[in-house]
């Protein structure tokens, strides 16, 4: 008789639970999902650095962006992703809903002044980001100057991480910075990279990863890196179009002409044989992969004969004629 009155109790807890926890959820104040943002007033609000998700969603509830604070902080706790909303400045819509305010959180348009690194990026190309942010070449300058780098290391090239960044209010332009250091060595294949390997030093790891960022599509990384051990092996020069660019500071040209190759610096790797003596840009976690990683195989030679279609070769006859297939398809518009 007994066990026939547990069953009934159980259940009739179960459905009290489910029932107070779906009022409790429906007690929470919260905008309805808004179908028109773009006829919203906007506000754009300030995330301290380290800011909790109980004083963030303070924030919104405070500038008008929510109905309530416990609407977005229970959103955010159920929403992993909430853990990568950015410090710093936010455009935001009034009286949307909270999933509506994470998701335009962790909207990149929607932050001002952001500062993006693209994979591959000069350190010239870092302080042009960093000049549009605000910050003052002085201020800039001095920055460069006080970084904290690994040990052994001189130069921030290569060293400043690929990545988007927003900053706090009251940010220097050194904090910003070292930021982008700090950044890269958080990523275990940085530290991977920089520990060397049986037949390179970390230093040239790191130029060999810029060298494949600035090189291939990525699903070429491995081959390139390989490319690039096997003709560091036989004593070839490397003869790659991407450290004269990096001398020149151009961006976007395919052809390369034969003055170009001419130019008298040791990053010149048409002139000299051997790496260049540093990095040409910041590469990305999959190029610094490929640098650990490179892909079996012999080849000597690559060429990209159309916009996706880079061929592998040993052979330099074969390269040759898909050299002349290359020429025919840049004169024919194909690379824009």
């Amino acid at each position: 008789m007994r066990k026939k009155l547990l069953l009934p109790v159980a259940l009739l807890i179960l459905l009290l639970s489910f029932s107070f926890l779906r009022s409790n959820n429906s007690s929470v104040p919260d905008f309805p999902v808004a179908q028109n943002i773009e006829q919203l007033a906007e506000v754009t609000i300030e995330i301290p650095e380290g800011a909790s998700g109980s004083e963030i969603a303070r924030l919104l509830f405070d500038n008008g962006v929510i109905k309530s604070s416990e609407a977005y902080f229970r959103t955010a706790v159920g929403d992993k992703r909430s853990e990568k909303v950015a410090p710093g400045a936010h455009r935001l819509s009034k009286k949307i809903s909270a999933s509506q305010a994470l998701e335009q959180l962790l909207d990149a348009q929607r932050i001002p002044n952001l500062v993006k690194i693209a994979e591959g990026a000069w350190s010239s190309e870092v302080i042009t980001s960093l000049l549009r942010y605000g910050f003052s070449r002085m201020q800039i300058s001095s920055a460069f100057e006080s970084l904290v780098l690994p040990k052994g290391y001189r130069d921030p090239e290569g060293l400043l991480f690929p990545a988007q960044y927003t900053f706090s209010k009251g940010t220097t332009a050194q904090q910003a910075v070292q930021t982008m250091v700090d950044r890269f060595m958080k990523e275990s294949v940085a530290i991977k990279i920089l520990s060397g390997d049986q037949d390179f030093t970390g230093a040239q790891l790191l130029t060999i990863a810029s060298i494949i960022q600035a090189e291939a599509d990525q699903k070429d990384f491995e081959r390139v890196s390989r490319v690039i051990r096997n003709r560091l092996n036989v004593g070839m020069p490397l003869q790659m179009d991407s450290t004269v660019h990096f001398v020149k500071k151009i961006r976007g040209e395919i052809f390369l002409s034969t003055r170009s190759t001419l130019i008298n610096s040791p990053y010149n790797t048409y002139k000299r044989y051997g790496l260049p003596p540093g990095p040409i840009g910041s590469p990305g976690v999959a190029a610094m992969s490929a640098a650990l990683n490179p892909e079996i195989g012999d080849w000597l030679y690559f060429i990209t004969v159309a916009p996706g279609d880079t061929r592998f070769t040993r052979s330099f006859d074969e390269f040759n004629s898909w050299k002349s297939l290359y020429q025919k398809n840049r004169k024919a518009g194909l690379f824009g």
